[in-house]
C-alpha cells in the first residue's frame, strides 16, 4: 500500500506531518511526481525520519513520474526531481502520460497550443539512461491502455516495470491487466476508491450498495473494502488522504480478508472510469482526437 502526496490545497507543513504520521503507522511506499507539486515535502519528510532513525533509506520505496513537458529530456527531468527531493536515487521512476507537451507547461491541465509530437520511443530510451545511471531503480509508465503497453515493448530494451492506472471496484481494469500480466508488468492503482475529494473524483465507490454491504459484514468500512479488493487482485494501491484518522483506516485494509462470495458480489458491480482526461484531447494539436483514441477504446 502506497500513499499518494497530490498536495492540491494542502501547504508543505501539512503533506510532511502526513508522511510522517504515515511512517509510525506502517507506510513505506510514497508517490510523487514532479506536477504535484508535493516532491520537496516528500523528500524532505523522508530525509528528516531517517536521520531520526524512523526508518531506513532502503526500507523506502519513493516513486516519481516524468511530466509530459519533459519527454524530451528525461534524464534532465529526473535530476531536477532529485534535487528537489534531496536524494542520490529513486526506486521507481514512471511516465506520467503517453503525451508530450511544449517544455515551459508545468500546469495538470494543458491548453490547445501546448501539445507536442509524441516521440515515446526517444522518451523511453532517456528513461533507460536513468536507470543505466543509476538515478532510479527501475522505470515504468502511467496511464497506458494494452495497446500502448505492447506498442512499447516492441521497441523497448527494458521493459516497464509498473503501470500505474485508475483502478477501484467500479473500474477493474480485467483487459490491462491480464496484458500486463503477460510481460511481467505489475499494475499498480491509483484513485482505488475511485477518487472522492478530487474535482474529477466521486463517492460512488465507497457509496455502492454492494462495497457498503460487503462492510458491515465484515465490520470494516467501504474503504477498507475497495483498497482490500485492490490488494486481492495482485496490484498495489496508492492511497491519498492527510487525515490521520483515515490514513489509519486506508492501512487497516490489509487486516481484512474478502472470501470468494464478496469478489463474486464486486464483479456484478457496473463499470465507469471516472478520471476520463478529455482536456488532453483535441482535433488539431492532441495525437489524440478523441477519448477513444486515448485510452484506445478501454473506455
Amino acid at each position: 500500500m502506497g500513499m499518494g502526496t497530490y498536495s492540491g490545497e494542502n501547504d508543505r507543513e501539512t503533506t510532511e506531518r502526513a508522511i510522517r504520521t504515515a511512517l509510525k503507522m506502517g507506510y513505506r511506499h510514497f508517490d510523487t511526481a514532479k506536477i504535484y507539486g508535493s516532491e520537496p515535502a516528500v523528500g524532505n519528510a523522508l530525509r528528516r525520519a531517517i536521520h531520526d532513525g524512523l526508518v531506513e533509506r532502503e526500507d523506502i520505496h519513493v516513486t516519481s513520474k516524468l511530466w509530459s513537458s519533459d519527454h524530451h529530456d528525461p534524464l534532465s527531468a529526473l535530476h531536477q526531481t532529485l534535487k528537489k527531493l534531496g536524494m542520490e536515487y529513486i526506486d521507481m521512476y514512471l511516465v506520467h502520460w503517453p503525451v508530450s507537451l511544449k517544455p515551459w507547461v508545468d500546469y495538470p491541465v494543458p491548453r490547445e497550443e501546448d501539445f507536442e509530437t509524441l516521440d515515446m520511443e526517444n522518451t523511453w530510451s532517456g528513461m533507460e539512461r536513468c536507470l543505466e545511471m543509476g538515478l532510479c531503480k527501475s522505470i515504468g509508465v502511467s496511464n497506458f491502455s494494452s495497446r500502448k503497453i505492447e506498442e512499447l515493448i516492441d521497441f523497448a530494451c527494458v521493459t516497464p516495470v509498473v503501470n500505474q492506472v485508475e483502478m477501484h471496484p467500479m473500474w477493474r481494469q480485467k483487459k490491462l491487466r491480464s496484458i500486463c500480466g503477460d510481460y511481467g508488468i505489475h499494475v499498480s492503482a491509483y484513485s482505488p476508491l475511485g477518487g472522492p475529494g478530487n474535482a474529477w473524483g466521486t463517492t460512488a465507490v465507497v457509496d455502492h450498495p454492494i462495497i457498503q454491504s460487503i462492510a458491515l459484514k465484515h465490520n470494516a468500512t467501504p474503504a477498507q473494502v475497495a483498497l482490500r479488493w485492490g490488494l486481492s487482485q495482485g496490484s498495489s494501491v496508492i492511497v491519498k488522504s492527510f487525515n490521520p484518522r483515515r490514513i489509519k483506516e486506508n492501512i487497516g485494509a490489509l487486516d481484512l480478508t474478502l472470501d470468494d462470495w464478496d469478489l463474486f458480489e464486486i464483479e456484478k458491480m457496473e463499470e465507469r472510469k471516472i478520471m476520463r482526461a478529455e482536456y488532453l484531447v483535441n482535433d488539431t494539436t492532441s495525437p489524440f482526437k478523441t477519448i477513444e483514441e486515448l485510452w484506445d477504446e478501454e473506455i
